[in-house]
């Protein structure tokens, strides 16, 4: 399936620049192509490079975590839902420990901290893999949860509302966390329906429940602080907890007489040869959106949409952050760009950005995660990876459009 969507983002974008070519008479779109083409495969390089950086620092810490036993007691916390989830890892494999702490950072918006993690989850799984072109149930529900992953904490989104002048930053927050919620559960039910996965039962609606009731918990914590302590919380409490966990994983290795540096340079070495396995993929995938983006097939897409909903006869005030919903599954710089072009152009506190800011938040770089998790284990034939994690994206670009209606 990824080969047929690349191959035709540069089918659609060629065919795009010969119709602004022929009938437009933009002949200038062939250099803007080529331009884009090896600008995006520079920056690719660039990305890794700067995840080098991360994954070594992460995946060092995380084989001191290994080592002394943190990941076995948190995935033995999960162990009876992912028993029910993920039926072919044993109960004491470290991949569920990884899965764990992926997903904890995720929901916590701590991003340098949750990819090396989910790549390392990623690897664990690949050993048990049996085919190892083909992506396994496990990997494939892993990498939709990791694509649709809630975020609690929207830091970037909150410090660019007030950066731009928003009279009220955290607004969006509920609205995000509502609505990555949705998209989260769209994705996990979707892959249980796939895979015919038992999760209508005791156990794993329990821990559904608890998932919820913790949310819930935060959102009322949240909603009890004034905008300007909500922001000051959020991003306040990610650096202590990001700089707590790095203390505690080293303090445990030494409570455990462990030869801590050792085991961070063992760690640290995998991350470095992680990094430079994903480049080919994500070269491969940031190219092909850069062509189809500059090519302006982003933009008749958008314009399709506006026409479409028209005609329906619904309202079309959120029209203007679509560039943003259709760019996050394919670019997070792109969607962020789209997201602040929309903020500069409307104003901060418009409708079309309270729109796109809660789109930014509630989905996630679906083609990006899918080329760095899979690419980093040689995957190259994901199964219902794809379509379920663009459902999930589906499921939370409408879920924020309505909840946009309720709360502005």
């Amino acid at each position: 399936m990824l080969n047929w969507i690349w191959c035709g983002f540069f089918i659609a974008a060629f065919t795009a620049a010969i119709c602004q070519s022929l009938f437009l008479g933009n002949t200038e779109i062939w250099s803007a192509l080529v331009s884009s083409t090896f600008a995006s495969a520079k920056s690719a390089f660039q990305i890794c490079l700067n995840l080098t950086g991360m994954l070594c620092l992460w995946l060092g810490l995380l084989k001191i975590a290994e080592k002394s036993g943190i990941t076995n007691i948190l995935a033995s916390m999960l162990q009876p839902l992912f028993k029910k989830i993920m039926p072919e890892v044993p109960a004491s494999h470290p991949a569920l420990g990884s899965i764990v702490m992926n997903m904890a950072a995720n929901i916590l918006g701590l991003d340098n901290a949750a990819t090396p993690m989910g790549l390392k989850a990623m690897e664990q799984l690949q050993s048990l893999n049996p085919s190892k072109e083909k992506a396994s149930p496990a990997q494939i529900l892993f990498m939709v949860i990791n694509a649709s992953a809630v975020t609690l904490i929207p830091i970037t989104i909150l410090m660019y509302r007030s950066e731009l002048g928003s009279a009220n930053p955290t607004a969006v927050f509920i609205p995000i966390l509502l609505a990555t919620s949705v998209s989260t559960m769209s994705g996990f039910f979707a892959v249980a329906w796939a895979q015919r996965l038992p999760i209508f039962n005791r156990v794993v609606l329990s821990y559904l429940g608890g998932f919820l009731a913790i949310i819930g918990g935060l959102a009322w914590y949240f909603l009890s602080l004034s905008p300007e302590e909500r922001l000051t919380a959020s991003a306040q409490g990610g650096n202590f907890i990001l700089f707590f966990i790095i203390t505690m994983f080293i303090i445990s290795g030494l409570v455990k007489k462990l030869n801590v540096y050792e085991e961070f340079i063992s760690g640290a070495k995998e991350g470095f040869e992680i990094a430079i396995r994903i480049i080919p993929y994500l070269v491969a995938m940031l190219v092909a959106i850069a062509v189809f983006r500059t090519s302006g097939c982003l933009d008749y897409l958008v314009k399709a949409f506006e026409i479409l909903f028209s005609t329906m006869g619904i309202n079309t005030d959120f029209v203007a952050a679509l560039p943003t919903a259709v760019m996050k599954p394919l670019s997070g710089s792109g969607a962020r760009a789209m997201m602040i072009e929309t903020m500069q152009t409307y104003g901060a506190d418009s409708f079309p950005a309270f729109v796109s800011c809660i789109i930014q938040g509630s989905t996630e770089t679906t083609f990006y995660v899918l080329a760095v998790y899979f690419g980093a284990v040689k995957i190259t034939k994901v199964g219902a990876a794809l379509p379920c994690a663009l459902l999930a994206d589906l499921a939370g670009i409408i879920a924020a459009i309505s909840l946009a209606y309720v709360f502005y």
